[in-house]
């Protein structure tokens, strides 16, 4: 009699194909096939560690990615909704137990009631005719694939906030560099302004011009001094811990601290931006939210049953003619439900309406953040290149002025003009390459970066 159970017990393999889910398709991406600017060309995975060219940068970064708490909040939360999961997915098959029980009692006769069970038993048991618990396994899957494109993604941001800040350090210690090498000339040329008026050879407004560059050398450097520090505290936080001593010797924003990026075709960002596919995920979770509804309309049937062995004497237990076995199978028929199924498939409906919104929203997102960036990066490169030729003008004007001051033609305001000037178009030329170097970061993260 054993073997008439086997059949029930493997009826969810025969039954779990049916389904009442249509089938689903992929919205079309909601922007154009080519970037505003013209670019194309092939990118694929960007790995992080070829597009920081900096030994240093790749260290913090290699250290953000195992300290950051942040990240190991994100992670963990990835693999507690996997093991939700795992628990979803648990209800596609049947809970087997099994027991050995026994039972005295006292009828007031002589002798007393003696039994003995031995079984195995499947307890209330779905069977899944129409989809209904495999589309909720589906759509916790597709929570737990949106979960961890969401690590993905928090990683990606962890990744370019550590390079931005470490960038921001490089141009302030650039910054801080000239601005000590300014105050060191203009503090030479006040001592010999002084000593000329103190010779009568100079006025004083002319000591007093000197003395306001160099205080206004000193008011910058205490500036950049203060924000260094602050940048070294950002980056100790996103690091998850001191910067240690040994790290590699840091490159300047002159160097090829970042590779350049080609930003590929549009449709590829469906594939690499972990925030599409997040949303992708969740809008797919929806859908199947929608089958589980739909197929809450039709009946279910569940399973009880056991089958095992029983006698009224343990010797007796396990000789042949003691097998029983029990099936108690229930079918469920909705009938009157004051309008909860019907108000639960409206609800599943509309939320796929919003997550297909959203959806179309993060393709439109990425699309523009790209094309920012490429329309930013080749403004830079032009902006760059005339700045760097404004710093040669203006260095050759401040030599030719300071000449002139020299040989007693010119008044020494032509000197102070052409100096400030000068001072200026370097300071802005460090915050240019800087705006460089953090457009390439910003289109790495929005191309989708790469591990």
């Amino acid at each position: 009699m054993l073997k008439k159970v086997t059949p029930l017990l493997i009826a969810p393999l025969l039954f779990g194909a049916c389904s009442v889910a249509p089938g689903f398709e992929r919205p079309q991406a909601p922007v154009s096939d080519r970037w505003p600017t013209g670019e194309t060309g092939h990118t694929g995975d960007i790995d992080w560690k070829g597009f920081f060219n900096d030994a240093r940068l790749r260290k913090l970064v290699e250290l953000s990615l195992v300290n950051n708490r942040d990240a190991r909040v994100t992670a963990l939360n990835v693999e507690q909704i996997r093991a939700q999961y795992r628990i979803q997915r648990s209800a596609l098959f049947p809970s087997v137990g099994g027991g050995l029980s026994a039972t005295l009692q006292d009828a007031g006769t002589s002798p007393e009631i003696r039994s003995y069970d031995l079984s195995v038993g499947v307890s209330s048991y779905e069977l899944d005719l129409f989809g209904r618990v495999r589309s909720l396994n589906r759509s916790a899957l597709e929570q737990y694939l949106s979960s961890g494109e969401a690590n993905r993604s928090a990683r990606l941001a962890l990744v370019s906030e550590v390079a931005t800040q470490y960038l921001t350090e490089r141009a302030l210690l650039e910054q801080i560099n000239l601005s000590e090498r300014t105050l060191e000339a203009t503090g030479k040329t006040y001592d010999l302004m002084k000593q000329r008026f103190d010779a009568g050879d100079a006025s004083e407004l002319d000591v007093q011009s000197v003395n306001t560059q160099v205080q206004t050398a000193k008011v910058n450097l205490a500036n950049y001094r203060q924000q260094l520090a602050q940048t070294r505290n950002a980056l100790t936080l996103l690091v998850g811990g001191p910067l240690p001593g040994n790290l590699p010797k840091g490159g300047s924003l002159g160097d090829r601290l970042l590779d350049d990026l080609s930003p590929g075709l549009p449709s590829q960002l469906l594939t690499r931006r972990p925030d599409i596919r997040e949303a992708e995920h969740n809008l797919f979770a929806a859908k199947a939210n929608i089958d589980a509804a739909r197929a809450a309309f039709f009946p279910s049937v569940t399973l009880t049953g056991n089958a095992g062995l029983a006698s009224n004497s343990f010797s007796n237990l396990f000789q042949s003619g003691s097998g029983a076995w029990l099936f108690a199978p229930q079918i469920n028929v909705p009938i009157f439900t004051g309008g909860r199924l019907r108000a639960n498939l409206d609800s599943a409906r509309i939320r796929r309406e919003i997550e297909v919104a959203q959806y179309e929203k993060a393709i439109q997102t990425a699309f523009r953040e790209v094309a920012d960036a490429l329309v930013a990066r080749r403004g830079l490169n032009d902006r760059i290149s005339a700045t760097e030729a404004l710093v040669g003008a203006q260095q050759k004007r401040f030599e030719l002025a300071d000449a002139r001051y020299q040989r007693g033609v010119d008044s020494y305001f032509q000197v102070l003009s052409s100096q400030q000037d000068l001072y200026g178009a370097q300071q802005n030329l460090i915050q240019l390459r800087l705006a460089r170097m953090a457009n390439r970061v910003s289109l790495y993260k929005a191309l989708g970066g790469g591990w």
